[in-house]
């Protein structure tokens, strides 16, 4: 098989058969010393005469996606899928840090370009329909991601940190956080839900991956932090 090219901070490695190729906070790809990170966490492997991207970490997942964001996955503890496309996008997070690279092919299996067919028959995916102050709450939390110079790593706030960014009371926040988080859920996006009081870094962790990832929010949407609502007013189009 052809090999694969790992593109981490502007760093590039090569994966050729038959090397396993680890990544974690002690691989191959050494992302970081953040303790929080496994130190083997991902790995590439080939199999089945397919390239396999495997989580073989035990607590952090990863969310996948093509260079176009129409498809995503969310790469759980113990799973593992074929790397189909030419560009994949890989992005997870480790306590409040957020870390992404890409994962280059010679080899396309799977094309995922966006055509437009204006005569109708086509599947298209329909885009989330955001209110103006839950943008602002996704753009708050991905705001640190977002502004990388170079891909790689950025930071995710807290809950109050994000809160006073925007202007908002902790009680604002965390209903629209709420909201939103119910409304990508229903719409089959995985990692947003846990009980009361569970999970909250990690939520927030998964809507930024989930966000940036299928583009839902990009860097233009920053701008949008500087119209925020003022405290207590409420979204005219919804919660």
């Amino acid at each position: 098989m052809r090999p694969l090219t790992i593109d981490y901070c502007g760093e590039l490695y090569t994966v050729t058969e038959p090397q396993e190729f680890g990544i974690g906070r002690e691989s191959d790809l050494s992302i970081d010393d953040n303790p929080y990170l496994h130190r083997r966490f991902l790995s590439i492997s080939s199999d089945f005469g397919m390239w396999w991207l495997a989580n073989v970490g035990t607590l952090l997942t990863a969310t996948v996606s093509d260079s176009t964001g129409t498809v995503q996955a969310w790469l759980a503890p113990g799973a593992k899928l074929p790397i189909v496309f030419q560009t994949m996008h890989v992005m997870f997070s480790a306590g409040a840090t957020t870390y992404d690279f890409t994962i280059t092919s010679e080899d396309d299996y799977f094309n995922t370009a966006v055509t437009v067919n204006d005569s109708g028959g086509s599947t298209t995916v329909l885009p989330v329909t955001l209110t103006t102050t839950q943008r602002q709450l996704i753009v708050a939390l991905a705001e640190g991601v977002l502004l990388q110079s170079v891909p790689g790593r950025g930071t995710i706030p807290s809950s109050a940190e994000a809160a006073a960014r925007l202007g908002w009371s902790m009680t604002t926040f965390n209903r629209k956080l709420d909201n939103v988080c119910d409304k990508l859920d229903k719409l089959g996006v995985a990692g947003l839900r846990g009980g009361r009081g569970k999970l909250a870094t990690n939520r927030r962790a998964r809507l930024v991956e989930y966000a940036v990832t299928t583009h839902l929010v990009g860097l233009d949407d920053v701008a949008a932090l500087d119209d925020v609502s003022a405290p207590g007013e409420e979204d005219p189009a919804g919660p």
